[in-house]
């Protein structure tokens, strides 16, 4: 068996009430762990887009992704490795002010990280991290070690195909196109039979 990877799982499908449990179902039926989730419109109108991340064999998650297209709800569904795509992840980070205030070496993690201050209060400090899983655990753990974290809370990934278009939009159209053949030919078929 071939060793496990991380995969991320597209799904595309209209917002239909129901529609996460079901496809969580078909995961949790292959005993599969989803690391990540996350959930939006996408760049086509009415359309969600589904990012799900899980280590899986590639045996595996091709049948995960073809038990998903089966789901009447489902428009298409696809795997991808990372080389495959562009992602990120974002990450808040919440200290005490008075540690951060205290501890010049926060401010060179900050720096050194690319990270960002979203805001500053008497109490606390936010910070905002985007970036890979790595890059956010990594200043996550060396902030640990130089101050306090009260909270940390670290997003799904999103993603996007490194190809020009959404393999969505190319399979839309080849329907389109189709229907658009098939009322041709049937407007045709008409057309002799008068």
């Amino acid at each position: 068996m071939e060793n496990k990877i991380l995969y991320t799982v597209t799904i595309f499908s209209e917002n239909t009430v129901g529609l996460l449990n079901q496809v969580t179902a078909v995961f949790t039926r292959r005993q599969l762990n989803i690391e990540t989730l996350s959930v939006s419109p996408s760049a086509i109108k009415g359309i969600h887009k589904f990012t799900i991340t899980v280590f899986s064999d590639r045996a595996t998650i091709e049948k995960v992704v073809l038990s998903i297209d089966k789901r009447v709800d489902i428009l298409k569904s696809y795997y991808h490795t990372d080389e495959d795509l562009i992602h990120q992840e974002i990450a808040l980070y919440k200290l005490p002010t008075s540690e951060f205030l205290d501890r010049t070496p926060v401010e060179s993690l900050i720096r050194k990280h690319n990270a960002i201050i979203l805001e500053i209060t008497k109490d606390i400090v936010v910070i905002e991290k985007t970036g890979h899983y790595a890059d956010t655990q990594a200043l996550f753990t060396e902030l640990s070690e130089k101050v306090k974290v009260l909270q940390f809370i670290r997003s799904g990934r999103i993603a996007i195909t490194r190809s020009v278009t959404e393999r969505l939009s190319d399979m839309l159209a080849e329907i389109e196109d189709r229907r658009k053949r098939k009322e041709k030919k049937l407007s045709h078929q008409d057309t002799k039979n008068e």
